[in-house]
């Protein structure tokens, strides 16, 4: 269905997922009158909203939608069984998903950038936004965390930019494909292609589809920058109609990363375009990691294409605060340093685990994981897990997060993680409580530790409750 021309009032179905209630700040923010609903209304997203007087009705009800509104955005949350949305398609009214209707609304004449792939997506697109706000680009944007440098994670555009994170889950239950298939690039970046999202995608070949799409729909005029170590980099050249430029640790790579030691707190790297050395530029980054210094890299040379001065870039990526939920010290206490990653698939994990190790050399680490994402709590990633948690010198694996939403036969076996670490000479318990997890810690965490939390979602609030317990300690 298409969007109506002159749309004056919004309501949104699913209004309270991340990427809705943002999509509704920015509605709202840009003039119009904006509602919806929600079966689950819990903080951060409820406060956003109530935040920006935008009402949401708790539950679905076919009478929560207004009879007159001009749009309904459907969530990808709900099916076509929804109660509202069975409202909607009875009345005939005009619908569209999230990801149409940020593109009709947003995305329309101007230049679209895309940051897409399998890690790195929320830093590399928060970074990119920043780099161009610190410009004075007045970019608008959309992100998947919390932004520091602007206590948010969207922004109503004023320039000719607009940073979207792109998500390859499906947009809608009337629209299977990949959300980002409706971002229209002008420029992207693409950070790599892993298996992730076993509850969307059949296996890597299945979820490569996705992207090779995506990345032949970049503007001609525009250009997709790939990590070097892609697979698959000469079909991406062939199916790109626009300039094709890689960027990573490779010799062979156009934008050459070379890593340097930390300096002083923060991160530093070295990248040349083309080989040409004399040319290379310092930049530094209040974060630490090979996966954090590509991201980094990837916004250089994304912004330097764009017209950008080098100066200006290094600027501001100094001053990046960061991500919540990425490598976020949340506390100490009793000397024990608590940090909370969003990291849940085993390429995340290893790579979180040496950043830290970078940033915190000599201390010894915790890994303390929730198998709690769709792929995560399933077997698909069995065989690599204990090698990334077992980086940590303690890993601790968390009980899996509903597991009666995953067939017995597909899910993944916890004890056997803990125990393949532990047959590979590490450290690692699986424990079913957060209680218990946070007593072990109490009893066997020592001054100048560094617990890091990691899941993709709340794990019963464990960083508080441990907080809390070590500083009964003290």
């Amino acid at each position: 269905m298409m969007i109506p021309e002159n749309v004056k009032s919004i309501y949104l179905i699913a209004v309270c997922g991340t990427g809705m209630a943002s999509l509704a700040g920015l509605l709202k923010e840009a003039g119009f009158e904006v509602s919806g609903s929600d079966a689950n209304i819990y903080p951060p997203m409820s406060v956003l909203l109530d935040n920006l007087n935008i009402p949401v009705a708790p539950g679905y009800k076919k009478e929560n939608v207004p009879p007159d509104v001009d749009l309904v955005v459907v969530g990808n949350a709900v099916s076509k069984t929804n109660e509202e949305v069975a409202a909607v398609l009875e009345s005939g009214l005009p619908y569209a998903s999230f990801p149409e209707t940020l593109a009709h609304f947003f995305l329309r004449g101007r230049k679209s950038l895309v940051v897409a792939g399998a890690h790195g997506k929320t830093t590399t697109t928060s970074l990119l936004s920043w780099v161009l706000h610190h410009a004075g680009r007045k970019p608008g944007f959309m992100v998947g965390g919390w932004m520091k440098n602007f206590d948010g994670n969207y922004r109503v555009p004023g320039g000719e930019f607009f940073v979207t994170e792109g998500d390859e889950y499906d947009t809608a239950f009337f629209d299977k494909e990949a959300k980002f298939l409706h971002y229209q690039p002008y420029a992207a970046i693409l950070t790599g292609i892993e298996f992730d999202h076993a509850d969307i995608f059949h296996d890597l070949a299945h979820m490569r589809e996705a992207f090779m799409k995506f990345v032949g729909k970049v503007n001609p005029e525009g250009f997709l920058l790939v990590e070097c170590e892609t697979p698959g980099l000469a079909e991406i050249r062939k199916l790109c109609p626009a300039r094709v430029e890689t960027y990573g640790f490779s010799a062979e790579a156009d934008w050459r990363v070379e890593a340097l030691a930390p300096a002083e707190g923060v991160g530093q790297f070295r990248i040349a375009k083309n080989g040409n050395a004399a040319a290379a530029q310092t930049f530094q980054i209040p974060m630490f990691g090979k996966h954090n210094t590509l991201n980094a890299a990837a916004t250089v040379a994304m912004t330097l294409n764009l017209g950008l001065e080098p100066e200006a870039v290094i600027m501001a990526l100094h001053q990046f605060r960061g991500v919540k939920r990425r490598q976020e010290v949340v506390g100490e206490a009793r000397g024990i340093t608590v940090v909370d990653d969003f990291a849940h698939h085993p390429t995340a994990i290893a790579l979180t685990l040496e950043g830290l190790r970078q940033a915190h050399p000599g201390k010894r680490v915790w890994a303390v994981f929730e198998p709690r994402s769709a792929t995560s709590r399933r077997k698909v990633f069995q065989a690599d897990l204990p090698p990334a948690l077992g980086l940590a010198d303690c890993a601790i694996i968390g009980p899996l997060f509903a597991p009666e939403k995953i067939p017995e036969e597909d899910r993944l076996d916890v004890d056997r993680v803990a125990e393949d670490i532990r047959n590979a000479g590490g450290l690692a318990w699986h424990l079913p409580a957060t209680e218990a997890i946070v007593e072990l810690i109490a009893s066997e965490g020592r001054a100048g530790d560094l617990v890091v939390v990691m899941s993709s979602g709340g794990f019963d609030g464990i960083h508080q409750k441990l907080l809390a317990r070590l500083k009964k300690d003290d």
